[in-house]
């Protein structure tokens, strides 16, 4: 396993960030506890620092099993947590980005998790009812408490993220180190606003369900027979087409779907860290093949071809030859940049 810096902060985490959304069996889906365990233990033995966890995650049962797990080494792990999702489904309070909520919910992850402080406290996803300054006041606020080392937002607008960073500039306050959104072969559309963004703040990118809900696997293709049997709505033609296609270049490689899709994932941005969660231990053991090794330069532009989003505007027009004529003459192979 090796190191990434965690944004601008100068905390190293791992390349891999295991995910314990799986951790617990409250959502009638995920790990009992000895298996939570097995998952864990394999990831740490590997190297692993770097721990995604939620309040809302399993009904905080995860946050339950992850507590229990870091005990003996607390200091060793790199333990995340967030807040916005529902605690209770009609309490108005129990939900949404402001400072109650934000206060409520990490006390209860610091006990679900018996830890002091946690080190990356992710904003869940906006609400578009909140401040963005008074956001960015309560989480500085615990920063300042101690509870909380560094701060990450999740699901939320470019143009938000960008806001509260200025925001923390003018202010002296701590920015988002991170963002975390989805991102694989089946879903590209961070590349438009959102990677760049995160870029040019010098944010870590961490990217949940970098296997499209499984679809990348490959698991589904013989299921499906040409016919949509799937409710998930990523169960979709062109997804199950992407598979097929990822499929074909893996076995050319040698490799499992899976071990690619990840592959991929890591080599698109060097800002760029998955999470990779797993019910049971043989599917984080198969899934750790993808630091193995890397594709080539010919493979990346083949799996980035079957992917291929259209950007949208601006981006798709000023890439226009006519537009970039209309902005450079004939000047710009002249002007080095």
């Amino acid at each position: 396993m090796n190191y990434k810096l965690l944004g601008k902060t100068g905390l190293r985490v791992s390349e891999l960030c295991l995910g314990t959304m799986t951790f617990g069996e409250d959502w009638k889906s995920g790990a009992n506890k000895e298996e939570s365990k097995k998952v864990f233990d394999f990831y740490a033995n590997k190297g692993g620092n770097f721990l995604d966890a939620a309040n809302f995650y399993t009904y905080g049962t995860s946050e339950e099993y992850l507590g229990e797990f870091v005990k003996s080494d607390r200091d060793h792990f790199v333990i995340s947590s967030k807040y916005g999702l529902f605690d209770k489904l009609d309490d108005p309070n129990y939900m949404g980005n402001h400072r109650k909520n934000m206060i409520r919910s990490i006390e209860g992850s610091l006990k679900r998790m018996q830890t002091d402080y946690i080190d990356i406290f992710w904003l869940h996803i906006w609400d578009f009812t909140t401040d963005i300054e008074e956001v960015m006041r309560g989480l500085n606020h615990l920063i300042q408490q101690g509870k909380v080392l560094h701060i990450g937002i999740s699901d939320t607008p470019a143009w938000i993220i960008a806001k509260a960073n200025m925001l923390a500039k003018q202010h002296g306050w701590a920015e988002f180190s991170a963002v975390q959104l989805e991102y694989s072969l089946i879903e590209r559309g961070a590349e438009r606003d959102l990677i760049p963004m995160a870029k040019d703040f010098g944010m870590t990118v961490n990217t949940w369900s970098p296997l499209g809900a499984g679809i990348l696997t490959g698991k589904y293709l013989e299921k499906i027979e040409g016919r949509l049997t799937e409710k998930s709505f990523k169960m979709s033609e062109h997804n199950l087409n992407v598979s097929r296609q990822l499929k074909e270049v893996a076995d050319e490689v040698g490799r499992p779907s899976a071990q690619l899709a990840l592959r991929w994932v890591k080599q698109s941005d060097d800002t760029i860290i998955p999470i990779v969660g797993a019910r049971k231990l043989s599917q984080l053991e198969d899934n750790f093949g993808c630091l193995d090794f890397e594709l080539t330069e010919e493979q990346m532009q083949k799996l980035n071809k079957i992917s291929e989003i259209n950007l949208g505007f601006p981006h798709e027009f000023m890439q226009r030859s006519s537009t970039q004529k209309n902005l450079w003459g004939r000047m710009k192979k002249r002007v080095l940049f």
